[in-house]
């Protein structure tokens, strides 16, 4: 209690200024405003997290759509007596019209072909009918034949574990059905029909098929899921660290508390347009992507012995990719503000990761899925990485695709970025600071 005097002499005592009423957590959680916007987000972002991921992996084999797959028929032998074709042409014939219409599509090329397709990323397996095919089929109906007749399935791991496990599915049944229809037909003919009972049994399952590796990829590739993972690193890197900078950016400026635990800060507000404030975010992107992409390229190679090739190729790709993202998440928030976060986290991450084609081929997901694939990023990015790593970096594997829409998403993000903060500031929309709290008048 303090005493106040004035000209006339004192007055009554007063009572100091009360302490501002603080709200609590029982009061507001009674408040259904409150409650409305954050029910609402959450509630939806699961829904669509949900169906994206889960609607884009649980029918691969039911969405199946032109899986490309090389077919060769290097068979030279004479047709069999009273045939129009060898027996490597049936085959070829039986398999294309024999496999579900849309689901596969079926390359038609020789065995040098076949193998540079391979290498290139751009079928995930290979069925093969070797040069003697119809001659060791013959050879067996007439008692000189001393080995059977093969057919080589070829896989491509580097395109993923589950494309090379679905195309290998599909031609060693491929492979399977053929053995039966030749079968068939030799045990169908005269010439067989005094054979023993043994000789009979292999008469009615005659190829034998093989599965080979067509392009082996490194031991330390994670069953071609490598390269996934690494693109997934580029993108974490370049979304974690341009909110970061983001962040800190606006506290260092004043624009932002900043609180750890009980401490809390609050900086002089710099007087700063948003145009300049997301250049300075921009060129701070630009020069920490250095120090992390420095940091996985340690941690992939060096420390847990990821095999990769074309090592620096790959630091520069890295770099450039990380930029991209980068530069889109601070040109995001820039427009939106603060649920810019959240736009970012769809376009970079919710919708990208299953339309990566990385895990699951686009070829065997769903419409949505195959057309996000186009120009989401992590499909680009999981394509240039690819490319580099279990494919010698050869453009037509994916480099070149890759490059090209870094360098779309890199001008997108400046132009987009740059045209709206300049917009704001144009329309005098400048960035509220944040203030104390007014105390309470007794």
């Amino acid at each position: 209690m303090t005493t106040v005097t004035s000209p006339t002499g004192p007055t009554a005592p007063t009572e100091p200024p009360a302490p501002p009423r603080t709200a609590t957590a029982r009061v507001l959680v009674r408040r259904p405003k409150l409650w409305l916007i954050p029910a609402v987000l959450a509630t939806l972002v699961a829904l669509f997290l949900s169906l994206l991921y889960m609607g884009g992996i649980l029918d691969p084999n039911g969405n199946l759509h032109h899986l490309p797959i090389a077919l060769v028929d290097a068979d030279t032998g004479a047709p069999p007596p009273g045939q129009p074709q060898n027996l490597g042409a049936q085959v070829a014939q039986a398999v294309v019209t024999g496999a579900p219409t849309g689901q596969f599509d079926w390359k038609r090329v020789d065995r040098a072909e076949a193998q540079d397709m391979l290498a290139s990323g751009k079928v995930y397996g290979a069925f093969e009918i070797p040069a003697d095919f119809t001659a060791s089929v013959v050879a067996l109906t007439t008692g000189q034949g001393t080995v059977r007749p093969t057919i080589t399935v070829l896989t491509n791991p580097g395109l993923g574990s589950l494309g090379s496990s679905i195309a290998s599915q599909v031609t060693q049944n491929a492979a399977h059905q053929a053995s039966l229809s030749i079968g068939k037909q030799l045990t169908a003919s005269p010439a067989t029909s005094a054979a023993d009972p043994t000789t009979r049994l292999l008469f009615a399952d005659p190829v034998a098929v093989t599965t080979q590796i067509g392009h082996p990829i490194g031991r330390h590739s994670g069953l071609g899921l490598s390269a996934f993972y690494y693109a997934l690193l580029l993108v974490l890197s370049g979304f974690i660290g341009g909110n970061l900078i983001h962040a800190g950016v606006d506290t260092a400026l004043g624009y932002a508390d900043s609180e750890m635990g009980p401490w809390h800060t609050r900086r002089p507000t710099v007087p700063i347009t948003r145009t300049q404030t997301l250049l300075l975010k921009m060129l701070m992107t630009a020069g920490i992507a250095l120090l992390t992409v420095s940091m996985v390229i340690v941690a992939c190679i060096v420390a847990l012995g990821m095999d990769a090739t074309h090592i620096p190729l790959l630091w520069i790709f890295s770099y450039c990719a990380c930029l991209a993202i980068g530069l889109g998440v601070q040109a995001i928030n820039a427009a939106f503000g603060g649920i810019g976060q959240l736009v970012s986290m769809f376009v970079f991450i919710a919708l990208a990761l299953p339309s990566s084609g990385a895990t699951v081929p686009l070829q065997a997901a769903p419409p949505l899925f195959r057309f996000l694939g186009t120009f989401e990023p992590m499909r680009q990015l999981a394509g240039g990485v690819r490319a580099i790593i279990y494919f010698d970096a050869r453009g037509d594997a994916g480099l070149s695709r890759a490059w090209l829409m870094i360098a779309v998403g890199v001008v997108g993000a400046l132009v987009f970025g740059f045209a709206m903060t300049r917009y704001y500031d144009r329309k005098g929309l400048r960035r509220l600071t944040p203030q104390p709290m007014a105390p309470q008048q007794s």
